[in-house]
């Protein structure tokens, strides 16, 4: 039993800037897994490539979890997870599309990838910056991950269907700059992190889960890129069922209407965009 009147041997402050073994092991797996993808990549290696990463997202989803059950939160965990991060889902799904797909394009294929890339980046870092603000139930921008899923899903795709990066340059240039664009903007994503783990469900979601983990074993390349591709359009799709609720709010408010008599101010002769 705890004495409130014994000095603790590490101030609380100490403790939390130690490493801990157990969530850093998850971490340093998942950025193996990163490096792996790369090496693989450049071995033209391209579906145990994707199958890598996707490893990687499944170690970066478990190293956090594994520290806050464990009372194990450290700032050297959180700063190693996102260099981890921008490894596994920033550098690895780029050159891994680079090399499948977009080299053959010349100068627009070697954007794409860095595009790419610097989104991973900027999300990284704008997360770090907005852990504190943001509401927890949503991610602003596409998760890196889930970027990376999509990256990594298309190529295995491919090859399992018999298909050559070369042949599907277009979509693949196209994925990755959408993959990129969305890290970065401010549509709103479902975090998932609402979900209590510790809370006692119906059967029936035990259930559903044996039948999603039949679904994905059927086929894991299609099944999990199709998931992937709907989460990255779910954001989208709320954003804009929250544009037409607060257009409709807007139509048939009681705000005063401009006045169409009097000109309008410089740049006030478009509706701004709106803001998710």
């Amino acid at each position: 039993m705890a004495h409130p009147d014994r000095t603790p041997l590490l101030p609380l402050e100490k403790r939390r800037r130690g490493i801990y073994i157990l969530p850093n092991l998850f971490t340093t797996a998942a950025l193996f897994a990163g490096f792996y993808a790369i090496v693989q990549a450049m071995n033209q290696r391209f579906e145990v490539a994707a199958v890598a990463i996707f490893v990687a997202m499944v170690l970066d989803g478990l190293d956090g979890r594994i520290a806050r059950l464990t009372h194990t939160q450290s700032e050297f965990g959180a700063e190693y997870d996102s260099l981890s991060d921008m490894v596994s889902f920033g550098a690895a799904p780029a050159l891994v599309m680079y090399e499948w797909a977009l080299q053959d394009l010349g100068k627009l294929g070697w954007i794409a990838a860095f595009i790419y890339c610097a989104g991973a980046a900027l999300r990284l870092a704008r997360f770090n910056t907005n852990i504190d603000v943001v509401d927890k139930r949503y991610f602003q921008g596409l998760p890196s991950p889930a970027a990376a899923a999509l990256i990594a899903g298309m190529v295995w795709v491919g090859i399992d269907n018999g298909f050559s990066g070369n042949e599907l340059r277009g979509y693949a240039c196209t994925l990755t700059i959408f993959a990129g664009v969305s890290m970065v903007s401010n549509v709103l994503f479902w975090s998932g992190k609402s979900i209590n783990l510790r809370k006692s469900v119906p059967f029936i979601v035990v259930i559903a889960l044996v039948l999603v983990f039949a679904l994905v074993s059927s086929y894991p390349p299609g099944i999990l890129f199709g998931l992937f591709l709907i989460y990255a359009a779910s954001g989208y799709v709320m954003w804009l069922l929250r544009w037409k609720r607060k257009h409709d709010r807007n139509e048939t408010g009681t705000a005063p209407q401009p006045d169409n008599t009097a000109p309008p101010a410089a740049g006030d002769d478009a509706e701004p965009p709106p803001r998710s």
